[in-house]
């Protein structure tokens, strides 16, 4: 195999994450697309021009570009607006497709890009793979009508699993969504998970990183960090921390990170103006910092100077904060759900609670920090299971050997090879 079209329509990988529509996509296709590169692969990446000043075309890495596809208005736009110029993105790859060497295999990302790829890929005669990172039936039993996307979405989504060559699911619960939802054909279905980085996410010394973050050295600290968006149940962690506040028995602090801007009182982020509302009203807002987005290179600090990162999220179709967490040796409380089910090994590595359920979650955090040689072993158990299981080198094998399969019988779909848990396929 010696070229690959990666798509991701919204989700680019030079944004920065932290924002409404830049969080763990973003850090996917990044990661994928270095790993792939770095396989001797030539890759380029699709994705939407949001920026006038970005060039056409842009040389990212050896062997790595990225494609910056003019469909719609050359800005920002939420991804739920996106959907009327998918149409615009497929005429575009088609015609620079015609005049490239040609591809072995397109990756798409999301609904959208795989609406935009799959005309194109059956015209050129290659595979398409489909990483849906979320999916709208799941996505509206728990959003209703907060959910912005039209029910076309559904309709588009039968389609792209019916005439996908493969699908990637990103863990059990994906897999059974697609097969239950959506009538996927389990053949054609290879679960592959996301990962972290190990040349980024370390453990370190908590004393050091809490005196250069200036954090209280004996406070317990419990770290919130991603996209600002309702849905992450950022407001459930502050209703927590209030309750393990009254109790009168644990100095519990919180530090959210995240945001569209790296200032935390930026109206640009509303979610932010909710959850500095929700920590008033609870009495903690003292007790709560908001910091803002912050660069990928600062967030191991902010790992290893917590001593417990929470995410309770109402539905998760991966999540990688929570396996960087991990990687970093800290315990992990996350909701009982998606990705997280799978990652967090409850009583092992953490512990899993239910989404919306304050009170489970105070408990659950009171333990640890009554505990602190518990929440040790939490984190060494952690730091174990993310480098046996999600290391990006691991996932890019295995997309790499999927890939060569479905490009080795193009035009034929083969059927999915399981991988027993923690055994990276060698490419």
């Amino acid at each position: 195999m010696r070229k690959i079209a990666i798509v991701s329509e919204h989700a680019s990988p030079i944004a920065q994450a932290g924002g409404v529509d830049s969080g763990g996509q973003n850090v996917y296709v990044a990661q994928v697309a270095r790993r792939l590169a770095a396989m001797g692969m030539q890759v380029d990446v699709f994705t939407r021009l949001d920026n006038p000043y970005l060039p056409a075309e842009m040389e990212w890495d050896e062997k790595l570009r990225i494609v910056h596809v003019p469909a719609g208005p050359a800005r920002s736009l939420p991804k739920e607006a996106l959907l009327p110029y998918m149409g615009d993105f497929s005429a575009y790859m088609d015609r620079y497709f015609a005049r490239s060497e040609g591809y072995d295999l397109i990756h798409a990302n999301f609904f959208m890009s795989a609406m935009a790829a799959l005309p194109v890929a059956r015209r050129a005669g290659i595979p398409l793979a489909v990483t849906f990172h979320a999916l709208g039936r799941v996505r509206r039993q728990h959003q209703a009508q907060a959910d912005m996307f039209p029910d076309a979405r559904f309709d588009i989504e039968d389609d792209i699993v019916r005439r996908a060559d493969r699908i990637i699911a990103e863990c059990p619960q994906d897999k059974k969504d697609l097969i239950d939802l959506y009538h996927a054909d389990p053949s054609r279905i290879s679960m592959i998970p996301c990962g972290f980085d190990d040349h980024e996410m370390w453990p370190m010394d908590r004393a050091a990183v809490r005196a250069a973050l200036g954090w209280d050295p004996d406070a317990f600290y419990l770290l919130q960090l991603g996209r600002m968006v309702p849905r992450k149940g950022v407001d459930n962690v502050i209703r927590a921390l209030a309750r393990l506040r009254r109790n009168g028995t644990v100095d519990a602090r919180l530090c959210i990170v995240g945001g569209e801007t790296g200032d935390p009182m930026d109206a640009a982020t509303p979610e932010l103006v909710r959850l500095r509302d929700i920590a008033r009203d609870e009495g903690v807002l003292d007790f709560v910092d908001f910091t803002g987005r912050k660069a990928r290179h600062q967030l191991r600090r902010y790992y290893c100077a917590a001593d417990v990162f929470v995410t309770t999220p109402w539905y998760e179709p991966f999540g990688i904060t929570p396996v960087e967490a991990m990687a970093c040796s800290r315990p992990v409380v996350g909701a009982d759900t998606g990705g997280i089910r799978y990652t967090v090994v409850d009583g092992e590595t953490g512990f899993l609670v239910p989404p919306r359920e304050p009170a489970q979650l105070a408990a659950k955090l009171d333990v640890l920090a009554r505990d602190p040689a518990l929440a040790a072993r939490m984190g060494a158990a952690g730091l174990r299971r993310a480098r046996k299981l999600f290391t990006w080198d691991s996932v890019g094998m295995q997309l790499a050997r999927t890939f060569e399969e479905l490009a080795g019988h193009a035009g034929v779909p083969i059927p999915a090879r399981e991988v027993p848990e923690g055994q990276a396929l060698r490419a």
